[in-house]
This record gives C-alpha cells, structure tokens and sequence, in this order.
C-alpha cells in the first residue's frame, strides 16, 4: 500500500494512492489517521482487507488538494548522520564507529510539495534526500535479526540543514537541522511488502535541474535493520516514529571547489526508487 495525507496543514485526512489507476483515495471514515495503531500489523492487515473489498467505492481526493506528511502524530523524528561514507569524505568527517544520531523537531514536519522556508539570519541552506523508516510496531531492545518485523514501511525524507547554525553555532546538529519547514516527509508511505529489500533503493537529488545527488541505499555504513536495532537499545521506538537514515555525496557543502548553498527562488526535486517524489520551492522566510 502506498498510504498519503491530504488537506490544510494540521488538518490532514487519510488516503491511499491506487497505483492501478494513478489516484488518491480518501479513507475518511475507515480510518482516523495514517498514524498510532493503523501502522500496526493489524492494522495494516486489516486496511489492506478493506481496500480489496471497497476500493472501487471510495471517493477520490479532489484534484490540487495538498498533499501532506505521509505520517500523522509523529511522535519522534530521529536522523543518523554520516551513514554514507563517501558523504562523510565529502564533507571532511570521520566514518563514525557507531550510528551519529540526533533529533529534529517535529514542528519540521512539512508536505513533499510544501515550500522550503530560508530562515531569518540564514545563510547556508543545504538540501539531503534520504530514506526514511517509518516504525509500525514498539520496539525494545530488539535484535537485528528481528528489527524489520518492527516497520511498517518508507518514505522519502529531505533532511534539510542550516549548516551555519549546525556547526557553526556550538557545533549542536539540531540547531540546524529543526527549522521550520525542513523535514519534508512523502509523499506515500510505502508499506514494507512493496520494498523487500530496502538495502537496493536508488535515491537522488535536483536542484533547478542540476543533479547533485545520485546515490543507492547498498553503500549505507549502518543498514535500516541495524539502525532500528540501535535506536532500539536506546529508547523505546513507537508506531509512526520515522528514523531518518543518512545521505548519499552530494550535498551543498560539499561541492567543490567551493559550497554551494540554496537560495529563493530555486526548485529541489527528490525521488527515491518505488517511494515517489517530492518538489519543493526554497522561498525566504518571514
């Protein structure tokens, strides 16, 4: 299933995408949310069941309805940075030996559609695609072996950067990584029947029609399985927590001979494979 959200910004409805025929369904009334114990195996199962008896019935999500985060009630928004080691050589940094986690605000959560804010005082913008993981089931202390039974499935991240606030700033990531309008999610989560193997995923990224970033999930440092047993270990993982897992080379900052950072007016587009596509619009904030 490749699940969305539609509507005005903090009041998003349920829908599901039928790949069939190319069109948004809404499941108003079937469910409360994409989020909590819809994302569950039982829940899913169970939607599943539904849309193959009721999917011809459902009405369509009107025509230019924005698109939201795939996700609702996020409760944790977790990212590793660093998991691409050719990403860490690009930007001067040592392959860490174990995960580099840290946070963004839930307040970034913004539609794959939605506009890319520049905020007040910012100067170094940087763009990062990246795989997300979304968590179906709780998980403690679980082991590799065992992590995938704990998701319920994937989306496209745009794990956006100030890196001026992010390093230059009492070196503290989330700084610059919680911005308003700078975690763009979606635009479907995509459950994890439809990815078998989220270790071969091609992922990219174009700014004004530039590529920057080419890359595919096999050169991750951690894996998805190994990174949800991590976190795991650390804290207790929810039902619609989204684990962001890293970027490919590519980034502003690590463009050479000089970086190169993102300004009003300018369009990033995203895709990973099987996940879709996001489209943003970098305009200055208020």
């Amino acid at each position: 299933m490749r699940l969305m959200r539609f509507g005005p910004k903090g009041r998003e409805k349920p829908a599901v995408f039928d790949a069939e025929r190319g069109v948004a369904l809404s499941l108003e009334g079937i469910v409360d949310d994409v989020a909590g114990d819809v994302l569950g195996p039982d829940g899913l199962a169970g939607l599943a069941r539904v849309l193959r008896a009721e999917r011809m019935n459902l009405p369509r999500v009107p025509d230019g309805a924005r698109i939201g985060p795939c996700v609702g009630r996020v409760g944790k928004f977790l990212c590793i940075g660093l998991n691409y080691a050719d990403h860490a050589a690009e930007t001067g940094a040592k392959v860490p030996d174990e995960p580099e986690v840290f946070s963004k605000a839930t307040s970034a959560l913004s539609g794959p559609f939605d506009d890319v804010e520049i905020p007040r005082g910012a100067k170094k913008v940087d763009w990062e695609v990246e795989l997300g993981v979304v968590i179906g089931k709780h998980a403690k202390y679980v082991s590799k072996e065992h992590a995938l039974e704990h998701v319920a499935g994937y989306c496209i991240v745009n794990d956006l950067s100030e890196r001026a606030f992010q390093l230059e700033r009492g070196r503290q990531w989330d700084k610059g990584k919680g911005c308003d309008t700078f975690g763009p999610i979606g635009p479907w989560l995509v459950t994890k029947d439809e990815v078998p193997d989220p270790q071969v995923l091609a992922l990219g990224l174009e700014v004004d029609g530039v590529r920057y970033q080419n890359g595919n999930t096999r050169t991750m440092v951690f894996t998805v399985a190994h990174l949800v047993s991590y976190l795991s270990h650390f804290m207790s993982l929810h039902p619609g927590d989204v684990i962001s897992t890293g970027t490919p080379p590519g980034v502003g900052l690590g463009q050479k001979p000089e970086p190169i950072y993102l300004r009003a007016g300018q369009t990033m587009r995203l895709s990973i494979q099987g996940l879709g596509e996001q489209r943003q619009r970098v305009v200055q904030g208020g």
